[in-house]
């Protein structure tokens, strides 16, 4: 029997556990498997096992029929509000992807470490946000002074094959 893969995700490690030992404790003897599935749903935030796998099954909204094949294969990686949902490991759908997040990013600003890592947050969804913003350093998206201290975005020009993802993610964003 195949199993669903349902993603988690904890923004603080240190509270999660300190709720499942709370939760724990409350038991009168070890929990079973559907009670620890409940105690780590409500742990990241949820009511329960069957709310965290709800929010998951949610169908994503219909991409339109004049999608590309590639862009939709590509949009896999995004969620319904555009952030990227997970880091591809295949270095061209990372390229891909950056391209699509820069495209997302503020124009006209200089940011400080904590303001670039804010715009960078906010179009992820998997919580590496250094990843993100070491690797748009790196492939010459944004610019950085050498202490680190001042990021900006570094116009170039949407190459034509990263468009169409670029603008799939940003109505999605919109949407």
């Amino acid at each position: 029997m195949s199993r669903t893969v349902y993603p988690f995700y904890s923004s603080d490690i240190s509270s999660l556990a300190r709720s499942l030992k709370r939760q724990w404790m409350a038991e009168a003897e070890a929990p079973g498997h559907l009670q620890i599935l409940n105690m780590l749903a409500r742990a990241a935030g949820f009511q329960n096992f069957q709310h965290l796998r709800a929010e998951h099954d949610r169908p994503l909204p219909a991409e339109p029929q004049t999608v590309s094949n590639e862009a939709r294969r590509l949009l896999r990686h995004f969620d319904a509000e555009g952030r990227l949902a997970r880091w591809p490991k295949k270095f061209s759908e990372q390229r891909a992807c950056l391209w699509a997040l820069w495209s997302g990013l503020p124009r006209g600003e200089e940011w400080d470490e904590p303001g670039a890592n804010a715009a960078i947050r906010a179009l992820e969804a998997f919580g590496d946000h250094v990843l993100i913003r070491r690797e748009l350093v790196e492939g010459g998206w944004i610019g950085r002074t050498d202490d680190c201290r001042r990021y900006w975005l570094i116009e170039r020009e949407v190459p034509d094959e990263m468009a169409e993802l670029a603008e799939q993610v940003r109505l999605r964003r919109a949407g």
